[in-house]
């Protein structure tokens, strides 16, 4: 397995993994790990990756359901490397992002609000309710997820949308930034009101895909450009969209249940092909 960065770690830490595993090695590995620094192997376009594919699929979402993401209304929830990166993709789009929030609460416009004033003002003071940062209302994590718009991004912790809040959510795509966002039962609440889940196995796969694009080019000693990994990313996660989407029109199931039958799907056949020992 090659780890990957998640909650509470940076490239230093990657980086301090690959060295202390290549000095117990006797040599430099390093693809052991990946989300590592530029300078000791790390990719372009690793750390907004996650973020970006999470705009990519809400994307096709957008197209699936014949909604403009010009003038869309976004909600996002958490504001680090996903969800913060994926506001700014959505600004970019035409999109309005109305709110956003990090973990001490939120900020809201339903004009819109500038993304990157409110990214700097996060940056600047470890926090988005600031003085500087009133081109809002502020609002607490509860009213944000229930707030009217076209397009939740629930990108902080899991367990945010539950049976309790399920029947109060009010987006028309709901793209999961975070691992887990949404329980069980809130699914079954928001698949029943008609709201489209992107789930997380899909939206937030970027960030494993570029990890995946770093391992390949420390295999082979090469470094891709921005650009390159930027396409590759794009049509790696509008492919797999279609093929989720694929699926679940034709076994009508929701997108959560047709993303992990194809995911089973393709794990089983391997199994099956490589015979008794696996």
């Amino acid at each position: 397995d090659i780890p990957a960065p998640d909650v509470y770690t940076n490239p230093q830490v990657m980086a301090w993994i690959m060295d202390t595993y290549s000095i117990l090695k006797g040599y430099s590995v390093p693809g052991v790990v990946t989300g590592k620094p530029l300078e000791l192997g790390g990719s372009l376009g690793r750390f907004e990756a996650t973020g970006k594919g999470v705009f990519i699929t809400a994307q096709e979402a957008t197209r699936h359901l014949n909604i403009s993401m010009e003038g869309a209304r976004v909600v996002v929830q958490g504001c680090g490397n996903v969800g913060g990166i994926a506001a700014q993709y959505f600004e970019r789009a035409g999109a309005k992002v109305i709110a956003i929030s990090d973990s001490k609460g939120g900020i809201y416009n339903e004009r819109g609000l500038n993304v990157s004033t409110v990214l700097d003002c996060k940056k600047r003071y470890s926090c988005l309710i600031t003085p500087e940062a009133s081109g809002g209302d502020e609002i607490t994590n509860v009213e944000l997820l229930e707030l009217d718009c076209d397009i939740l991004v629930p990108s902080a912790l899991e367990n945010q949308i539950t049976h309790k809040n399920a029947s109060k959510i009010r987006p028309k795509i709901i793209a999961e930034g975070a691992n887990g966002p949404t329980t069980p039962e809130a699914d079954e609440i928001l698949h029943d009101r008609g709201i489209f889940v992107v789930p997380d196995i899909l939206a937030n796969a970027g960030g494993v895909t570029v990890s995946y694009f770093e391992w390949v080019q420390n295999l082979q000693e090469l470094l891709w450009n921005e650009e390159e990994i930027s396409e590759r990313l794009t049509r790696i996660m509008r492919r797999s969209f279609a093929e989720v989407l694929n699926i679940s029109q034709r076994e009508k199931v929701d997108m959560r249940t047709a993303a992990l039958m194809l995911g089973i799907g393709r794990v089983a056949e391997a199994q099956k092909l490589r015979g008794i020992y696996p």
